[in-house]
């Protein structure tokens, strides 16, 4: 058995140390709002936040995170810059099908945990590698902007 802290509460996982934190997520804790995109960190569906920095969870062993705060999408209702990023979201209608909004969320509530007031150029780094296939990219960033003077 694995401990992990999740969300601020100490878990059990069953899996060997290899196993990439987002298989721990959803196959053995049944935490499904971190999604699997690509298996390559390629894509950001999976990005979750490891002692506050967005990584990959597809390809990040549960042997990095042990003695870590690993923090999902499903705390961001109760995390205030989350809630924020999260409500600007549904303002400025980012969603579409919606399969890569966990990942953007959790990039775009770092990056606000970190700049208050980010430029354009602060957005767009913090934000590449985070595909979406729809293309809402400038609801995204809108979203972003919008989440920050909320914040402020």
């Amino acid at each position: 058995m694995i401990t992990l802290s999740i969300n601020g509460r100490d878990m059990q996982v069953e899996a060997d140390p290899s196993t990439p934190i987002l298989w721990a997520l959803r196959d053995n804790l049944n935490m499904t709002g971190t999604k699997f995109g690509c298996g390559a960190a390629l894509c950001g569906a999976c990005t979750v936040h490891l002692n506050g920095e967005p990584i990959r969870s597809c390809v990040t062993p549960i042997s990095a995170a042990v003695g870590q705060k690993i923090t999902t999408i499903e705390a961001m209702e109760k995390d205030k810059v989350g809630k924020a990023v999260q409500d600007a979201w549904v303002r400025h209608d980012v969603p579409q099908c919606g399969y890569c909004q966990s990942g953007q969320v959790m990039a775009a509530t770092a990056l606000l945990k970190t700049k208050k007031n980010p430029s354009d150029a602060d957005i767009d780094a913090a934000m590449s590698g985070n595909i979406c296939r729809c293309g809402t990219y400038q609801r995204i960033h809108a979203a972003i902007k919008t989440a920050a003077k909320t914040l402020a």
